[in-house]
């Protein structure tokens, strides 16, 4: 069984393609989205999901989310007695994503494609199969978010030579795609993003205002607290979507919290974000030499893009209102599920081909003489240039630059700056020459060759030798070694895991938890609701502890609707 998947940074979904066509999975809440949260409990298991995002706020120090900014580094987070790398937490998400899966199906979920977004480097890519490989799975097909979307919408289907761009605006990423349908081809012609770029930095923005204007410092809260304050402000982000003016009040900590902002102020405030997001857009235009009144469709995509403003700037860019009739949240999962049933090869669906491009520039470093003879080191040669269609080989022959030179250092990179420095380096080839020949004959050919899975060989062959010195650039700096991934699968495999059957009841104690920290008024209340759950869950009937679970869950409901 092929199931497609939607890792994201805020919420993760799984599917598949069935009789009906695509179809989403529930999780154990009864819910599609699963917070893509990871926290461990006092007791060392490891919880994801809703409960997990509730303890964000009650338990900040033992809690992490938006990992997925992190895939391609090195960095790691402390959670109770071990640390964990961020597709270590992915694989997590993953694990509970195909339970399920599994559950839904009854049966064994064997492969995967998941959804990357499109401005992902080679490293991002390679720590999310690596994600997958740590969870359990095949993950051979990855697909570019925006590509995804363009599926879910069923834009394959429409007219020969429609032209659309998609808007993925998420919790963490920005992704916009300029694709082109002609004769079963999904292709891709130009893909500029900003990964560092989502609903949390709109989140962070309104909390700058907030404190500014309340004369507050971020310090003067607690972790908790700033929770708090977060998860107050993030309502406000999502209520400014249907609302002119929104007001926060309430007491945190030992402050009182008055607070208004309509959608003129919030606008204003994330200007400089807006133009962040503009950049990429008119690059990805460019790149695919298009006019904004040349294409037939744009596309919105992702939570965040329910935002008015999103929608404001791009009728002011495009002169069109967008399409956003699938559901934002779910757009990418569906269409990772479409993409599950084209890898299967489902007869209910029309072969489509998909098509993908390099992200970004790929060259090596060279060194120029300038008319006074003085060499300037540190410059960049692209070979491959962004959103070439992969897969894709292009050679330059290159020369070295003083006589009698025995060695020649090709040094590999990834970026779009003419300087090195401000590049991404992949990797280092030395090459033998022949120190008796002059310059003019020392010519080596480099030939980069890429594909649709990320790998980058290189070949360089010194004309005079004709022998080939060759590097496969599988892995980047930062990334798991085959060996590192065997080590740390057998380690997330002793981890304490509550099972599914449980999830609900862990779910509404976090969630009790989490208002216990946000109402003074309500917590001795809630305390006595808290203990007398678990006292039931002692008992382990099922039947007593549903008709427990129901009441608890009215009983919080009811809490939060008053306060």
């Amino acid at each position: 069984m092929i199931v497609g998947i939607d890792l994201g940074t805020t919420h993760s979904l799984v599917g598949h393609y069935g009789e009906e066509g695509p179809q989403l999975f529930r999780n154990a809440l009864g819910e599609y989205l699963t917070p893509s949260v990871i926290s461990v409990d006092d007791e060392g298991h490891m919880l994801v999901g809703a409960p997990a995002r509730d303890r964000l706020i009650s338990h900040p120090n033992t809690s992490v989310a938006a990992f997925k900014r992190w895939m391609g580094t090195a960095r790691e987070v402390q959670l109770g007695k071990r640390s964990f790398r961020p597709e270590e937490l992915s694989a997590l998400v993953l694990r509970s994503l195909l339970a399920d899966a599994e559950a839904a199906l009854g049966e064994k979920v064997q492969e995967a494609v998941i959804s990357v977004p499109a401005y992902f480097s080679d490293a991002q890519r390679k720590a999310t199969r690596a994600a997958g490989e740590l969870a359990g799975i095949k993950v051979e097909r990855l697909i570019n978010e925006p590509t995804a979307a363009a599926l879910a919408y069923g834009l394959q289907e429409r007219k020969e030579g429609s032209r659309f761009l998609i808007f993925d605006l998420g919790g963490g990423t920005f992704d916009v795609s300029v694709l082109e349908m002609f004769e079963g081809v999904v292709e891709v012609h130009a893909s500029a993003g900003d990964n560092y770029l989502g609903g949390e930095d709109f989140l962070d923005v309104l909390q700058t205002a907030c404190l500014a204007d309340l004369k507050l410092r971020a310090d003067d809260f607690s972790p908790v607290e700033r929770g708090l304050l977060r998860r107050r402000l993030e309502l406000v982000k999502r209520s400014l979507s249907q609302q002119p003016e929104v007001s926060v009040e309430g007491q945190i900590g030992k402050h009182d919290i008055v607070w208004r902002i309509d959608q003129d102020r919030f606008l204003q405030l994330a200007e400089p974000l807006m133009q962040r997001m503009r950049m990429p857009l008119e690059r990805a235009l460019r790149d695919a030499r298009l006019r904004p009144d040349q294409l037939d469709e744009i596309v919105l995509v992702g939570g965040a893009s329910r935002m008015p403003l999103v929608s404001r700037l791009i009728a002011r860019m495009f002169g069109k209102l967008p399409l956003r009739h699938v559901n934002p949240d779910e757009a990418i999962a569906l269409g990772a599920c479409v993409a599950s049933g084209l890898k299967s090869r489902n007869a209910k669906l029309d072969e489509v081909i998909l098509t993908d491009v390099c992200p970004y520039t790929l060259g090596v470093e060279v060194g120029q003489r300038d008319a006074q003879g003085h060499v300037q080191n540190g410059l960049f040669s692209p070979i491959i240039q962004r959103n070439s269609v992969v897969p894709i080989s292009r050679e330059s022959s290159y020369y070295p630059l003083a006589e009698r030179q025995a060695k020649l250092s090709l040094k590999i990179y990834q970026g779009e700056n003419p300087m090195v420095d401000n590049n991404i380096k992949l990797g280092e080839l030395e090459i033998t020459l022949n120190p008796t020949l002059p310059i003019a004959k020392n010519e080596v050919v480099v030939r980069f060759t890429y594909d649709i899975n990320g790998v980058l060989q290189v070949e360089a062959t010194p004309k005079a030798s004709g022998i080939r010195h060759e590097l496969m650039l599988q892995q980047n700096p930062g990334l798991l070694s085959d060996q590192e991934i065997r080590a740390r699968l057998a380690a997330l495999s002793e981890l304490k895991i509550h099972p599914r059957a449980k999830q609900e009841n862990i779910a509404l104690l976090a969630r009790a938890e989490r208002l216990f920290e946000e109402h003074l008024s309500a917590r001795q209340v809630l305390q006595q609701w808290i203990s007398h759950f678990r006292q039931i869950l002692e008992t382990q009937d099922e039947r007593v502890i549903l008709e427990h679970r129901e009441n608890f869950s009215h009983a919080l409901d009811s809490l939060e609707a008053q306060v």
